[in-house]
């Protein structure tokens, strides 16, 4: 097995345990506000340094980008790490959030892995070796069209998002489609479009821990990634477009327009 993607199912699972034991307790764990609608609880923190620690020992000289301690180190080699992506999920004891985590080499992605410890779901993929769920090969979705397409989305929720652009873009992509759905957890959704559960998917200012593992999932299982017109500066902007190649190309005609 790839040594970087074990060591990223490894840490992915170490935070997984985490997750599961606080969920039991609620009502008791505390809680912070990042800014309006952005929360942090113990249990991101108490799950990223566990990531951070099996990564450090397997790798010690390697940088990290964490979302909530930040950036730390300097390389060639970065982990990005989403210890807890779907917080307001999981405190409103929702079971739909997952670890993600993922490994850049100078600055291109090699390594992703998402996990749902809820469901017991792990996504891996390397690159040049494919995409798993739970050891099984996956691919995106074999649909050709946005006819009957059912899409996954992100809708803003923090004050300097612009939900009127969002909303041009839902009027744009809906028609024909066998609906939107807006789970909570970018990281899953982006899994799912690697897995053929959703046909595509479109979010804007995502994270880079947001969209890191997903990223290689998806196009290790056969799908394309950009931003909301096609192009490629995602990882920079936050605005992303995930879809099988037929439908990413659609999907893209109809957003492109909006975005000037």
């Amino acid at each position: 097995m790839n040594p970087y993607l074990n060591i990223a199912m490894q840490a992915a699972r170490d935070a997984g345990r985490i997750i599961l034991r606080y969920s039991n307790r609620l009502d008791a764990i505390a809680v912070e506000t990042k800014e309006r609608n952005d929360f942090v609880s113990e249990v991101d923190r108490a799950a990223e340094q566990s990531i951070i620690q099996r990564i450090r020992r397997a790798y010690p000289r390697h940088a990290i980008l964490a979302e909530e301690s930040g950036h730390r180190g300097d390389g060639e080699f970065e982990w990005i790490v989403d210890p807890l992506d779907g917080t307001t999920n999981y405190l409103h004891g929702i079971p739909h959030c997952a670890v993600s985590i993922a490994l850049r080499h100078r600055n291109e992605l090699k390594v992703g892995v998402v996990y749902d410890p809820f469901k017991e779901e792990l996504f891996c993929a390397a690159r040049g070796e494919g995409a798993t769920l739970n050891n099984r090969r996956i691919r995106v979705s074999r649909r050709r069209s946005l006819s009957g397409a059912l899409l996954g989305t992100g809708i803003p929720f923090r004050p300097h998002q612009n939900l009127d652009r969002y909303l041009e873009t839902l009027k744009a992509l809906i028609p024909d489609t066998a609906g939107v759905r807006r789970a909570g957890s970018a990281a899953l959704d982006l899994a799912y479009v690697a897995a053929g559960r959703f046909d595509g998917f479109w979010e804007f200012q995502l994270r880079p821990w947001d969209m890191a593992a997903g990223v290689v999932l998806i196009r290790e299982a056969g799908g394309m990634v950009g931003d909301l017109t096609g192009g490629g500066t995602y990882m920079q902007s936050g605005d992303i477009l995930a879809a099988p190649p037929k439908v990413f190309q659609q999907m893209a005609a109809k957003l492109r327009p909006l975005m000037t």
